[in-house]
């Protein structure tokens, strides 16, 4: 296994350690209303005077109470079009998905940008653990939240993911008939990415080796009594030996990174895209957080979208594009590929000169 592909392999989350204990409300009491937090903007991006903002908190259907930010346009008359932002996979509502639903409410949508539950300010223990099941589940929460707003026509409810979080939309779609359109962007199929590594590169041997260490992992944790480091997003070392560690990005980038590292340290361990709640920006994943996704193949059922429209944006120069295009042959109609030239993958979280929001924009107003 050579150095790029394990420095690919870093970001995609397909080996995933120690979590962050962050303080959530998570009452059961608490659902569908809103919740006292700092009215301070901490967001990556600049705030727009023509949306009104607000944080929300709501319940999944395993009880885990979610927090989100609703945008909408400020002078609203009448019911709107509303749309569900998550993503990317590490990342929370302040940073790539609150842009997105920042810049689609003032383009005359109700968006709702969520933290998944585990991460970010939504409840749930132990922290920093996702779940390709209730990851999905979210998604229909944040519908159900969505369509008791009364400013929304519940009828017209639509998804759009970003990188790790669009195999979970497409997935929640997919047996989810109230999602009327879904749209991804640098889309990443985690369950393909972390049981078969960088375009299904690991052996069947490697991934024995995954499977073994996560099923050893469960010994220790339950010895120890609390869910402790696992191995790193570079599962593999030159000797094939699994690697440890505590976080999905370094300090301080290495000499010769590999240009996807680089891109993605650029975002996520700087002042551009930084975020101190981010798993990317400042931790890492539990060391068993894999084990769901070696369970749960996403959209599985993606017939079952259809006659629902499918829009995949990715960049011409994305590592991962393949992950849309091969979303797109197995899709059935309607369903467009989108390839934005000169752009990689981590442009579409915040390059608001190449994110293609004019056709996000034409896309939902002609299917919500």
């Amino acid at each position: 296994m050579n150095n790029e592909r394990r420095h690919l392999l870093k970001l995609t989350g397909a080996s995933l350690a120690v979590a962050s204990m962050a303080s959530i409300m998570t009452s059961p009491a608490l659902a569908q209303s809103d919740i006292a937090f700092s009215n301070q903007w901490d967001k990556t991006f600049v705030k727009n005077k023509k949306v009104e903002h607000k944080k929300v908190m709501f319940k999944n259907r395993y009880g885990l109470v979610l927090v989100g930010d609703l945008y909408q346009p400020k002078n609203i008359n009448g019911s709107l079009a509303a749309i569900v932002l998550s993503g990317p996979f590490g990342a929370v509502k302040e940073q790539s998905s609150g842009l997105y639903a920042q810049t689609l409410a003032a383009r005359g949508f109700i968006t709702l940008a969520f933290d998944p539950s585990f991460t970010g300010e939504s409840g749930g223990e132990p922290r920093n653990v996702a779940s390709a099941d209730i990851n999905t589940e979210d998604f229909s929460a944040a519908v159900d939240f969505l369509g008791l707003q009364p400013n929304v026509d519940r009828d017209r409810i639509g998804v759009l993911a970003i990188c790790g979080l669009s195999g979970m939309a497409l997935t929640a779609a997919s047996s989810d008939s109230r999602i009327k359109a879904i749209a991804t962007a640098s889309m990443y199929d985690m369950s393909r990415s972390i049981s078969r590594g960088y375009q299904d590169s690991y052996t069947l041997e490697e991934r024995h080796k995954v499977i073994d260490y996560l099923s050893q992992q469960r010994w220790k944790d339950a010895k120890n009594g609390y869910y402790a480091l696992g191995y790193h997003e570079v599962p593999f070392d030159n000797n094939n030996h699994i690697i440890e560690g505590q976080r999905v990005l370094p300090e301080v980038l290495p000499e010769n990174a590999s240009p996807v590292l680089a891109a993605f340290f650029d975002y996520y361990r700087t002042p551009r895209g930084f975020h101190p709640r981010s798993i990317n920006s400042t931790t890492a994943w539990t060391a068993t957080t894999p084990t769901s996704f070696f369970n749960f193949p996403m959209y599985a059922n993606i017939e079952m979208i259809s006659p629902r429209p499918i829009l995949l944006i990715a960049g011409e120069n994305a590592h991962s594009r393949y992950y849309s295009e091969d979303v797109y042959k197995v899709a059935s109609a309607p369903k467009e590929l989108l390839i934005i030239p000169n752009t990689d993958h981590v442009d579409l979280y915040d390059n608001l000169n190449k994110i293609p929001f004019d056709k996000i924009t034409t896309f939902f107003q002609q299917n919500l």
